[in-house]
């Protein structure tokens, strides 16, 4: 795919845009604890990173043997709010990447609206996205399924195959690559480069890199 034919570049936010990852995974293992399951935290990474909440919910309730009660996870998420507002910055390399697009971008996460918008503003990233934030929230199915950003794509009105996508997690990988558009994953977080690889997938691990990937790929 030429830069000439990519119309729009499409960023996951966890782990892409901002540095969240590793501040999750050590909320998650706080919150598995309190549920009374033991998850380590590389199971965390393989199981739950990028993944959308049924996913994540699915794979507790299975551990725990009982079911969660329905928006189980709201009584948590002020732990992921302080620890967001203590320590999160963005991922290195992102504003320069973004500077040296020339293609529109948008956000499309399996995060909801309003943490999605306040981790871009913790960030300083929120200018370069206002507008242009989706969610699993506005799709019947969140990441793996391709729901997300074919709904992204055709808000923008941009056909899928116009499109790219930056992620850093297999689920979205696989979100990407079943909507029939171009993966670029980002190997500079926590999954490793040979999760991210497959058929339609350039795998690199500087976020400077993407504007040059884009032109050449």
């Amino acid at each position: 795919m030429t830069r000439e034919s990519v119309e729009l570049v499409i960023f996951d936010c966890d782990g892409v845009l901002v540095d969240s990852e590793r501040i999750c995974v050590k909320v998650d293992a706080l919150i598995m604890a309190d549920l009374g399951v033991s998850f380590t935290e590389a199971e965390i990474i393989e199981n739950f990173v990028g993944s959308s909440t049924e996913v994540y919910t699915s794979a507790v309730e299975e551990r725990l043997g009982r079911r969660l009660e329905k928006g189980w996870q709201l009584r948590y998420e002020h732990l992921y709010d302080a620890a967001f507002a203590a320590g999160l910055t963005a991922v290195d390399g992102i504003v320069e990447a973004l500077a040296g697009l020339t293609a529109a971008v948008c956000v499309a996460s399996n995060g909801h609206h309003d943490g999605i918008r306040s981790s871009l503003k913790i960030t300083g990233l929120s200018a370069h996205f206002e507008g242009r934030i989706f969610s699993a929230a506005d799709v019947a199915r969140g990441k793996p399924a391709p729901d997300l950003f074919l709904h992204a794509a055709r808000s923008m009105g941009v056909e899928p195959q116009r499109c790219a996508v930056v992620e850093d997690s297999a689920y979205g990988v696989q979100a990407a690559r079943a909507a029939g558009m171009r993966v670029f994953g980002y190997c500079g977080g926590l999954t490793p480069a040979h999760r991210l690889e497959g058929q339609g997938t350039v795998v690199f691990d500087d976020m400077r890199a993407l504007p040059g990937l884009l032109r050449t790929q």
